[in-house]
């Protein structure tokens, strides 16, 4: 399989795009990789590169999305974050992802057992480990969880149904931002130049599930 070039970057479309990662991860699963010729495509982009996807995801060291979409090198961006969520800095990229290098597609790519969600849910512990940074990644989620939270529930990262929740909403929450904060990116998905979409993926099987 060969890289991407501006030619056949511009004849995808979103759904074409979609269909890619979907088909990818398919392989992936049944460990059946496309055969590729990674020095081959280094030769190939390296005069440019032209992936047809931007995907979001969590730092965790499960989640590459090359690897679990079965891609090479110039197929996706790939941004990543503990706790796939976006910022001003996160949608910069995006835009240029999307409205400048011709990506047609954006995945907001959650995952189960996520650290950074657990954290948020025992934020009140890790508060008291003196890492300032952390603790303002980790708060980043309060406002998620009071809306999801039920009255009672215990709030614990041993609360499975609740982290569970959690992730499907933080994934939400955060394709809802990219929408509301990025008037480019609004506009591009509204002309259908580019599709927004959630997914999840799941550590135990290397199963995404498209939300």
């Amino acid at each position: 399989m060969k890289a991407h070039t501006y030619e056949t970057q511009s004849t995808i479309t979103p759904e074409k795009a979609l269909e890619f990662l979907k088909e990818g991860n398919q392989r992936f699963v049944n460990n059946l990789k496309a055969n590729r010729d990674l020095l081959e495509q280094v030769n190939a982009t390296r005069e440019g590169q032209w992936p047809f996807a931007v995907v979001l995801s969590c730092i965790d060291s499960r989640t590459s999305a090359e690897l679990i979409f079965d891609q090479g090198l110039g197929d996706v961006f790939s941004i990543r974050i503990a706790g796939n969520f976006v910022n001003q800095d996160i949608l910069g990229s995006m835009e240029f992802g999307c409205n400048v290098a011709g990506s047609k597609l954006i995945v907001v790519l959650g995952h189960t057992k996520c650290g950074a969600l657990k954290g948020g849910l025992d934020a009140a512990k890790i508060e008291g480990m003196g890492m300032d940074n952390l603790n303002h990644l980790i708060n980043h989620f309060n406002p998620i969880i009071n809306d999801i939270i039920e009255e009672n529930e215990e709030r614990s990262s041993n609360n499975s149904l609740l982290l569970e929740r959690l992730n499907h909403q933080n994934v939400k929450s955060a394709i809802e931002d990219i929408r509301k904060q990025s008037s480019t990116l609004k506009n591009l998905e509204a002309e259908g130049k580019i599709k927004i979409v959630g997914a999840n993926y799941d550590v135990e099987t290397g199963v995404v599930t498209w939300l």
